[in-house]
């Protein structure tokens, strides 16, 4: 196996637990010091303190108040933090940094950023840490806003010789207007050497921002290199698209993460979809480089392989998480290997230098889609081996309660059931045939849903035996196109507009989705100008739309006062020319609020990446709820992912139920569990302070209609 490193100071080569590691093992550290554990995003920690012998002896060691919440507003914390050096640096609910002692949750100093509510999407997942050689301060990189700070780590303040007085603006440099773009950055990217990588989030609907990688110099914020992932011309991939996609067409972007292998000089790169994510009428062609795993040149940013893992998506299917590295045995012979995880479900394998795939893959043939002006790619990829970690297809016979009324957000509002029909009855008046079939009017079931199969937690990879271990929703979710614009009798302009930016999150009829506010009475919560500002400039949760021209902020915001009617805003004045918007965007339930697919709802798996064989499957959380004897265990929606150990345990919280489990790695058996104050919707992490392990989760709730937090809670043995 391969020592990752060659570039880190011996000064912080602290031996967890074997002075002499073998061939097959790798070297960690007692500390965190990078998101997800390692370059390598393997989630795995060498700490073997607590096993499965003593885990269910766990206790609470600390607690530390973050702060951050907002009465009135829905917060969350996913950020999955960093200890370096005996510190603990994470993120609260009101993107504010701090710095702990990692041994008694102290705070030692926090940053308060001036962007932190400037469209940033309300969260952030973690942190990027870089280590001087004492000539200037070491830094911690964080994002808020359209902003990414160096923050002195001793100081907590921005460092001046970075950018502009301490941060650079993620909207410079993409070629477009910055003041027209919507760019943040929830996700830490990579550090080689000197060189800070990083990817960003964009809008997803018309309109959005491109989304090219750029690498940064990490002592003074200039950008060293810039990959476009929408090609321009002369470069490859270009004639995936039409020939002005380049100038207009957003998205594509890489919001996930990244991994790092710092021996060869090559970083992975996971990207989304285009945008307009739902309907690719003006992209038609394959479109590279989005739905993509890219491997480049760290130093260069040069492409060395690429494999796109969904051809033209118009099924939201953004590759979600990081890729993981791990070396995996074939034949008796190692080979460097990178696995990406999706939300359909699936893990693709391949030979992390040469990019050959490690099991096979088949292109399928698909349908073509009924939609005006779309044309759907002919074929998609599927890996033969690993078998998909979630269900691919619903059908009647997976049905958990057909004859209870059926429950999509856009459907049934309220008590107002009388009229609705059952799950059976909604089932067969929707399409249900699996994966790839294009959206249409009437709907189509996305199985597994929207937020995946696999989601932004992603998978752990245990590098002594390239054993994967992968949590999975197991949702159905409804998606309905609508019309739009010029075809859409009776729309006006405002309308039309609001339909087309504001449905995906806010719901068909923008009467609330998912724990997202109604807009259809904000006339009542809100005045005017306010609205102006939120839809130009974004508020917590909600990304800005500055490329909205004003004509077009100020339809949207008469349609919602209910005052468009006396002006004269046609829809002939559409100036954004897309024929079709979202209708409905919701999880299928019925009327218990329960998903309509049989348990379980959540899993977690152990997959073998030397055979593709599963070891173990099991369902992650369960319902209290579900008063049923035949399902002791229900698994839940989960959001955050696992640690691995080589005490052989897994560290997980991710669940509905607002618990933080261990489970045994060998087998899958829960070993031990316990009730945290808000729902920890991140992936752990666990370190070592004077001998003692300990194992952190932030609390933040706020997902899946669970109360926000703030608690960053540490575990350890008494």
């Amino acid at each position: 196996m391969k020592r990752f490193f060659l570039l880190i100071p011996l000064s912080i080569l602290i031996s967890c637990s074997d002075s002499n590691p073998t061939n097959t093992d790798k070297v960690y550290f007692t500390t965190w010091e990078h998101y997800l554990g390692d370059p390598e995003r393997t989630h795995f920690s060498n700490l073997n303190q607590i096993d499965t012998t003593n885990v269910s002896q766990l206790k609470l060691a600390w607690s530390y108040k973050s702060g951050g919440l907002q009465e009135g507003r829905t917060t969350q914390i996913q950020t999955s933090p960093l200890m370096v050096e005996n510190v603990l640096y994470g993120v609260n609910a009101a993107i504010e940094l701090f710095a702990i002692n990692a041994k008694t949750g102290e705070e030692i100093w926090k940053f308060s950023p001036k962007t932190k509510d400037e469209s940033g999407l309300g969260l952030n997942r973690g942190l990027n840490y870089w280590k001087s050689d004492g000539t200037v301060p070491s830094r911690i990189f964080f994002s808020s806003g359209p902003k990414l700070y160096a923050i002195n780590i001793e100081t907590g303040q921005p460092i001046d010789d970075f950018g502009d007085n301490g941060n650079t603006d993620l909207r410079d440099g993409l070629g477009r207007d910055p003041s027209k773009l919507s760019v943040v950055s929830n996700t830490p990217g990579a550090v080689f050497q000197n060189i800070l990588i990083q990817g960003t989030r964009v809008g997803e609907g018309p309109g959005s921002s491109p989304g090219h990688i750029r690498a940064y110099d990490v002592l003074t914020g200039e950008i060293l290199w810039i990959f476009h992932t929408i090609p321009q011309p002369g470069e490859f991939g270009y004639d995936t698209w039409p020939a002005e996609a380049y100038k207009k067409v957003g998205g594509a972007n890489s919001w996930p993460g990244m991994a790092l292998d710092n021996e060869e000089g090559i970083v992975y790169i996971p990207t989304g979809s285009a945008a307009f994510d739902w309907y690719g009428g003006d992209r038609e062609g394959s479109n590279l480089f989005a739905n993509s795993l890219l491997a480049l040149n760290a130093n260069t940013g040069e492409r060395i392989w690429h494999f796109q893992m969904v051809h033209h998506d118009i099924w939201d299917r953004d590759l979600p998480a990081p890729p993981n590295l791990v070396d995996i045995v074939r034949d008796g012979q190692t080979i460097p290997a990178v696995a990406q995880v999706t939300k359909s479900g699936h893990v693709f394998v391949f030979n992390r230098i040469t990019g050959e795939p490690l099991f096979p893959i088949e292109e399928k043939t698909y349908p073509n889609s009924t939609l005006l002006g779309e044309k759907a790619f002919e074929t998609q990829p599927l890996p033969q081996k690993p078998a998909p970690f979630a269900r691919q297809i619903l059908t009647e016979e997976d049905l958990y309660a057909p004859d209870r009324t059926a429950f999509v957000d856009d459907l049934v509002t309220g008590n107002e059931t009388d009229n609705a029909p059952t799950v059976l009855e909604k089932f067969k008046s929707i399409t249900s045939q699996g994966q790839f079939v294009p959206m249409d009017t009437t709907g189509v079931i996305l199985f597994p849903g929207a937020d995946g199969g696999a989601e932004w937690g992603g998978a752990a990879l245990d590098p002594r035996d390239g054993v994967m271990y992968v949590n999975a929703n197991e949702m159905a979710w409804i998606i309905k196109m609508k019309e739009v614009g010029g075809n859409a009798e009776g729309s006006s302009m405002g309308q039309s507009l609001a339909q087309i930016h504001c449905a995906r999150c806010h719901g068909g009829d923008l009467q609330g989705l998912n724990g997202i506010p109604e807009l259809q009475n904000v006339k009542l919560r809100l005045e005017i100008d306010s609205i102006k500002t939120i839809i130009q400039k974004g508020r917590g949760a909600m990304p800005g739309m500055p490329n909205l021209s004003e004509e077009e902020t100020n339809a949207i915001t008469d349609f919602l006062m209910d005052i468009e009617k006396a002006k004269d805003h046609r829809v002939e004045k559409l100036k954004v020319d897309v024929p079709y918007s979202v209708a409905s965007f919701a999880r299928f339930k019925d009327d218990r609020g329960y998903p309509v697919v049989k348990p379980p709802w959540g899993t977690l798996n152990a997959i073998d990446l030397n055979t593709g064989e599963y070891l173990w499957t099991v369902p992650l959380g369960h319902e209290e709820s579900l008063q049923d004897p035949n399902i002791p265990v229900s698994g839940l929606e989960n959001y955050g992912g696992p640690v691995v150990t080589k005490g052989g345990v897994l560290f997980i919280a991710a669940t509905k139920d607002e618990k933080i489990r261990a489970f045994h790695m060998k087998t899958g058996e829960r070993l031990w569990e316990d009730q945290l104050p808000a729902g920890g919707y991140a992936t752990p992490i666990t370190y070592q302070v004077d001998g003692k392990q300990y194992v952190v989760i932030s609390c933040g709730g706020g997902k899946m209609g669970t109360a926000s937090g703030d608690e960053y809670r540490a575990y350890a043995l008494e």
